[in-house]
Order: C-alpha cells, then structure tokens, then sequence
C-alpha cells in the first residue's frame, strides 16, 4: 500500500485532532482581531497549499463579506513591490512551512503593517516562527509527496477562521466532517474498480463551481502529478467561454455536483457535455438526486451534506481516485517524476 492511500485513510482521526486541538490559537486570534479588525484578506502559498487558499477566498467572502484576494508570491519575491499591508490580515498556508517564497511574502507582510497568520502542519517551521497568529494542522507526518491529510486540515482550518471574522457557519457543523470523511473512505472499493476503467486515460476536464472550485484545482494537481494526466480544471462557467469545445465523444469529464447554488449552473453545463458524448463521473452525496440524469458514473456520498460542508468531504473520493489510478498505470504515487515534498523557490 502506498504512503499516499495511506495517509488518505488518516484523515478522520486527523480532522478531529485539528479540531480539538485549535482553540487556544483561535481564541488567542479573535482577540487580536478585537483590536486591529482587516479590512481585506490576503491569503498566500503554492501548490496543494493554494488550492486550499483558494476555497478560503470563497469561504471567507461568501461567509464573511470581507474582501479576500490570493497574493501573487512574484511581485514580492522577483519584482520587489512594496505593497501597503495597513489593515490587511495575510493568511500563509504551508504543509512544511518551508515554502521560501510564501515565507518571504509573510515576514515583508508583517514588517508593512499586516497581521499575519500561518496554516501549517509544522509547529517548528520557519512559518510557524515568522507569523504571529499560528493555526496547526494536527495530521502528523505527511511523508507522501501528494499532500492529501494537510490539504483537508488546511480548509478546516480555514472555516475556523472564518468564523473567527463573523462567519455565519454554526461551528459544531464541523464536529459531523470527520464522519463525513469516514463515509467518504467506504466508497474505496468502488472507486478503485473504476479507476480500471480510466488506465489508458491521457488527459481530461475537472469542473467545479464555488466552495468546491478548489477542489477542482486540487483532483486536476492528484492526476498530473501522481499519475501524469494532463487535467485542466475549469469552473462550470468558465468552461462555457471557450474551452468545452475540446470535449468529444467518450472524453472523460469530472465533475464536482453539490447540490445547492451550484447546482443549476453545473448541471446546464453537464447536460451540453452530454450532448457532444462526453464520459461524465459526478462526485456528489444523497442530497442531489438529479445527478444521474447527467452523468455517466456517479459517486454519491451516502450521508446528506450541507453545501458549505461539502469540499472536504467531496475531495476525498477524488484522492482515492488519483491513489488507484496511479497504481493501474504502474506508477508510485509516492515517488513522483522531477518532485520533491518541500518545493522551495523563488
């Protein structure tokens, strides 16, 4: 068994250690926050850590109406922009927390007047020392390259910190994710006989739409780097303005398909891709029983979710996804071509 499906498995049991294990560090938070409340939200990483930032924004503006906006590591690091941080609060998120360049945006943050906070699973890292604010994701050792149990702690803990801005989110909604995981990780058998079907699969669309637009990115980056599929990951609208028509018959389409305010949007777009013969596999729960009259395969979630509680479970079936495939193609998804587990860059 591989590192990666390994750690997989971890994730209830690492949800509920984050969980339990954050409030002195959110109390501690809302404090300062009492004091130096931002105006805007800047959040700050790469890789699978981005893709988590990434649902942050969504979160954090859809929960909380506070402007949220991804930094850009570059103008920092090569063009050596000075940007006015006053009443801005940057948000770095880092699995080792040794991401050069997102370090070196969070301490020239803080030295302009942010006040910043780090996501990492390492309470010794370099992160963990720069920022003021730590929120620790509790999933032990991560030794797969493809980070699968930080990427989940990373959105937990990110709906705590919405919550921490004036979130509406009830936070014991978040006590029901562990189990939902837990239902996601029953499905493994089922996922793994259909990840037979999609051996010789070369290239593919990811779609997904608000609070799981992010998920989208990050099933995309599990298939590129663990099994060498060129995935391109759109949004449903997105996909409309141009690139739906590279699908074809029989072209294989994932798809994220909450029920919710997504929902009509997605399944407009399903039903086009329908049409032209695509080979749709919709990632939903018990809640949407539309789905099927769009999709080809459909992996359902047993449990009835809300549709802000979704993304965490919802990935997992698409990581466990990514572990198979790579095992039916005969790769290592724990030793990815060309990656290390600790990128650092400028």
């Amino acid at each position: 068994m591989s590192r990666m499906l390994a750690e997989i498995r971890e994730q209830p049991e690492a949800l509920e250690r984050t969980l339990k294990g954050a409030a002195p560090a959110v109390a501690s938070l809302r404090r300062a926050l009492e004091k130096r409340r931002p105006r805007l939200i800047v959040l700050v990483a790469r890789g699978t850590s981005d893709n988590a930032a990434l649902f942050g924004r969504y979160l954090i503006e859809i929960a909380t109406g506070i402007p949220a906006s991804l930094a850009a590591p570059s103008i920092t690091t090569l063009y050596g922009a000075k940007l006015d941080y006053r009443e801005t609060l940057v948000v770095a998120l880092s699995q080792s927390g040794e991401s050069t360049d997102t370090n070196l945006v969070l301490e020239q943050a803080r030295k302009r007047g942010a006040l910043t906070l780090g996501i990492t699973n390492e309470r010794t890292s370099t992160l963990a020392k720069l920022a003021e604010h730590v929120f620790l994701v509790r999933a032990g050792a991560e030794k797969s390259v493809a980070a699968t149990k930080t990427y989940t702690g990373q959105l937990l803990l990110l709906y705590l910190l919405s919550s921490v801005l004036g979130g509406t989110l009830r936070l014991g909604d978040l006590d029901r994710l562990p189990g939902a995981v837990d239902a996601a990780l029953r499905l493994e058998s089922e996922i793994g006989a259909l990840s037979e079907r999609y051996r010789f699969m070369r290239q593919t669309v990811v779609m997904g739409r608000g609070l799981n637009y992010a998920n989208a990115f990050e099933f995309s980056l599990k298939l590129m780097e663990t099994c060498y599929v060129v995935a391109e990951r759109f949004s449903s609208a997105d996909l409309l303005h141009g690139p739906i028509a590279l699908v074809e018959q029989g072209f294989p389409v994932f798809a994220f398909a909450p029920p919710g305010p997504t929902w009509g949007s997605i399944s407009e777009v399903l039903g086009k891709l329908g049409k032209v013969g695509a080979e749709i596999v919709a990632i939903t729960d018990s809640g949407n029983r539309q789905v099927e009259a769009c999709a080809t395969k459909v992996i359902r979630l047993p449990r009835k979710l809300k549709e802000e509680l979704t993304p965490i479970p919802y990935i997992v079936p698409a990581q466990l996804f990514a572990a198979h495939l790579a095992v039916q193609k005969g790769l290592d998804p724990d030793r990815p071509r060309t990656l290390n587990k600790v990128t650092a860059n400028l």
